[in-house]
């Protein structure tokens, strides 16, 4: 429970704040971004410290019209209930504002009902905050088929050689795997950011948020998960090797980590549902940097560094991503839009006499099987064309890859 008058200066204090502001850097999502109905709200998604905060702010410098703004992430607020959203709903009516800006706003238990409120009176509704909260079953379940979510993710490559003033080459790449893009990290590149951070999302994200006591048993697994980026994990094996009793557990944790953006998994190819559960699924980390600190080290075994970055720029990209597996042959990434086969791409940091057989084979099988004529192989810094049955492989370097295609 809190005062109105405190409620009415945290208000008016933020919005001075807010005015004051430097935009920072402008994110590729803010052109996507659009708030033009007062039937949706739009929820704005994405891991800790990726930057949410800065895009709502970059939204809100975007509209002309007067508008009403709250973070909810303040000491002044510790106390704020669900009784207090009359006060609120007095201090919006004062102001005539038909736009509502709410920041952090999950740390307030049934926020989704004052935002479906507001949605059923005519204003416009957009939320940013911790995704844990965001993606629960709460918010499917009291804003069913009223809210747009829109998912931001740490600096893409282009958007760190742009905060960076670097040009984007090989040597860019490098610095992109080795620092990451959480930003800031990359503006102080600071080690306790990335300490602080895995904290946070282990502690408050996934621990406090599912009532996990085995503290110690996340840490082990998730070390284990950002070691093995780009490498198969079942459930079933890493009961095994982290040492968690219930399959059942790790099957929950994982997806608590999912949730979180910490990870994600990425199935098999197959147009049946049931094979891809039942396979083994790819692992990769949320972002290169905080993979390297929750690992203790920035290892030789580059290539696996850069498939978990292109699967990460594809991801932002809003692809539809698997693993192609079949007749003993692999391909690392069938890209999919809308349920269609798009494109086929193998990841080879350096494509040389002992992988070439290897990768170009699990690159024509798949070409193949999806009978696309097309494929690619993305480099550290090699650009080439091979044909071969019938097929064009075309070896494309990363950094000028996703420069031609975000």
């Amino acid at each position: 429970m809190i005062k109105q008058t405190t409620l009415k200066e945290v208000v008016e204090q933020q919005l001075q704040n807010l005015k004051k502001a430097n935009p920072g850097q402008i994110r590729h999502l803010l052109e996507q971004l659009r708030i033009d109905s007062p039937q949706h709200a739009l929820i704005i998604s994405g891991i800790r410290r990726c930057g949410k905060s800065t895009l709502l702010h970059q939204l809100i410098d975007t509209e002309s019209e007067s508008l009403f703004y709250l973070n909810f992430d303040s000491a002044k607020l510790y106390n704020f209930e669900i009784a207090d959203f009359q006060l609120l709903d007095e201090l919006i009516a004062q102001t005539k504002c038909k736009k509502l800006f709410f920041d952090e706003i999950q740390t307030v238990q049934g926020w989704e009902l004052y935002v479906r409120q507001k949605l059923d009176e005519g204003y416009e509704v957009v939320v940013t905050g911790s995704n844990a909260s965001l993606l629960g079953k709460e918010l499917g379940t009291k804003l069913t088929g009223r809210h747009i979510t829109k998912e931001l993710f740490p600096f893409s490559f282009e958007e760190f050689c742009t905060y960076k003033n670097i040009t984007n080459n090989a040597d860019a790449l490098t610095k992109y795997m080795e620092t990451g893009g959480f930003p800031g990290y990359v503006q102080t590149e600071n080690p306790d950011i990335h300490t602080t951070l895995l904290d946070d999302i282990i502690y408050r994200d996934v621990a406090v948020r599912f009532n996990i006591r085995d503290v110690q048993s996340l840490k082990r697994l998730i070390i284990f998960l950002a070691t093995n980026i780009g490498n198969l994990v079942s459930a079933t094996k890493l009961t095994q090797l982290v040492g968690i009793k219930s399959t059942a557990t790790v099957i929950e944790y994982l997806s608590f980590f999912e949730q979180s953006y910490l990870i994600q998994l990425m199935p098999k190819f197959s147009y049946s549902y049931k094979v891809q559960l039942v396979n083994p699924r790819k692992v990769y980390c949320i972002d290169g940097g905080l993979q390297t600190a929750i690992s203790g080290s920035f290892n030789s075994d580059f290539g696996r560094k850069l498939e978990n970055m292109v699967f990460w720029e594809l991801r932002r990209l809003q692809k539809e991503l698997f693993y192609y597996n079949e007749n003993g042959k692999e391909c690392d990434f069938v890209v999919c839009k809308n349920n269609k086969v798009e494109q086929l791409i193998q990841v080879c940091y350096t494509f040389n006499n002992q992988n070439e057989t290897r990768e170009v084979e699990g690159l024509l099988d798949a070409l193949n099987f999806f009978e696309l004529e097309k494929g690619v192989i993305l480099t550290n810094n090699q650009q080439d064309v091979i044909l071969k049955a019938g097929k064009r492989i075309e070896l494309i370097p990363v950094y000028m890859y996703f420069f031609n295609n975000n």
